[in-house]
């Protein structure tokens, strides 16, 4: 069924799993069904897309938004809930919700040009500015990072096992102490998102930058950071990595260390998959945290 609907490119992993072929399989109805009930017109999908479907989309009056078809993983599943707590504060607006679909209706960025356009240093001021506007109290429904670094603190090896050791193992047993250390002696919780890096904040005209899809966390500040260190969006060499690792715990006045840390952690959590797969680059930003003292 999903040749009907055009999938793009990045979406195509879904096809590889039992789960991904459902989802695909359901997207034409549950899209029909959306549109007819907010009453929308829909245009073809974004081609940039990973882990939803996402389309252009005008309300009854003409207003631009974006219809967006999530995939059901746990990292989403709390997202309308953060849009909601953000109340359009440095973050699209919430337009409606179907939670049984996964369907979600937010205010679409126009030109919607993402912050990894601007030079390096220009996007992180503009970051700096952002972030403590998202960094407000939180706590349930929103998992911790305490609860994610133990699930992935548990994976970890085995991943690594069934990737076939592709990097050396002190990173493995550093990351693992790091995330150790740091789970039980956070500050203060606020909400935070793990997938906050340059692709995901777009130039619009209500604000001049707004975050889209994010996958909420309640954590301390230090965490909330590590999705800019650590992403090559904004550049991936040393200097680059460590520029951005200095300039946001400095003007954030965060812990340098326990950033450092947190991506340490986290980037080696997401650099295999569980069937083996190995994002080099990921590793690469560990290595030149683990060297950087």
């Amino acid at each position: 069924m999903d040749s009907e609907l055009p999938i793009p490119d990045g979406l195509g992993w879904v096809r590889d799993v039992p789960a991904g072929r459902e989802w695909l399989a359901a997207l034409p109805d549950r899209l029909a069904e959306c549109a007819a009930r907010w009453s929308l017109r829909v245009g073809p999908p974004f081609p940039y897309a990973f882990a939803s479907l996402a389309l252009p989309a005008e309300l009854p009056d003409a207003t631009p938004a974006v219809l967006k078809l999530q995939y059901p993983d746990p990292d989403s599943v709390h997202e309308a809930t953060a849009l909601d707590r953000w109340a359009g504060e440095g973050a699209v607006r919430l337009l409606a919700h179907d939670p049984e679909r996964r369907a979600l209706l937010v205010e679409r960025c126009v030109p919607g040009t993402s912050l990894h356009a601007l030079p390096a240093d220009a996007a992180l001021d503009v970051a700096v500015g952002l972030l403590p506007r998202l960094w407000r109290p939180a706590g349930p429904p929103f998992t911790s990072p305490a609860d994610e670094a133990a699930g992935r603190m548990e994976r970890l090896p085995a991943n690594w096992e069934r990737a076939g050791r592709p990097y050396e193992r002190r990173l493995l047993d550093a990351a693992l102490g790091l995330l150790t250390d740091l789970v039980g002696s956070q500050g203060e919780q606020v909400l935070v998102n793990q997938d906050l890096h340059a692709g995901n904040v777009l130039r619009a005209t209500r604000e001049p930058w707004l975050v889209i899809d994010p996958k909420p966390l309640t954590g301390e500040r230090e965490f909330g950071v590590v999705p800019l260190v650590r992403g090559a969006e904004l550049g991936h060499l040393p200097n680059a990595v460590r520029r951005r690792l200095d300039r946001l715990s400095a003007e954030l006045g965060l812990d340098r260390e326990r950033v450092r840390g947190w991506a340490v952690g986290q980037t080696l959590a997401w650099s295999t998959t569980a069937d083996g797969q190995l994002f080099p680059r990921q590793v690469e930003v560990v290595r030149w945290l683990l060297d950087d003292r």
